[in-house]
């Protein structure tokens, strides 16, 4: 992913990013099941694999992938903050959609410059 230069590194963070919601919102579906494990995926690590010379996304993302330690584990086991885990969702929603408005602007230039305006 590292040589992909016609939109650098947004395709991998748009990757991770996606990934990273589906992890979220798996912890948030599983807030009340017991012995549930809260996971996450650390993002700058992920990246950084994807855009490693040879690294893959998949790869990267499931050496990111890493058990959230719980600020309150609960007597069931289950170690879900559903406040921490909706943040997170919402901060990483937010960064998804600028993601996508950089990667839009890249296809616009490219459109442009195919149309020669």
């Amino acid at each position: 992913m590292g040589d992909d230069s016609l939109f650098g590194v947004h395709g991998a963070a748009l990757a991770v990013r996606s990934q990273r919601m589906g992890v979220l919102a798996s912890n948030i579906a599983n807030a009340s099941t017991p012995g549930y494990k809260a996971r996450d995926i650390d993002f700058a690590r992920a990246l950084a694999g994807a855009e490693a010379p040879g690294g893959s996304v998949d790869r990267a993302i499931d050496d990111a992938t890493l058990y959230r330690v719980p600020l309150q584990p609960s007597q069931d086991g289950n170690t879900v903050d559903l406040s921490t885990e909706q943040t997170a969702f919402a901060e990483n929603a937010v960064a998804y959609q600028t993601t996508l408005s950089f990667l839009n602007g890249r296809i616009s230039q490219i459109t442009r410059a195919l149309k020669g305006e």
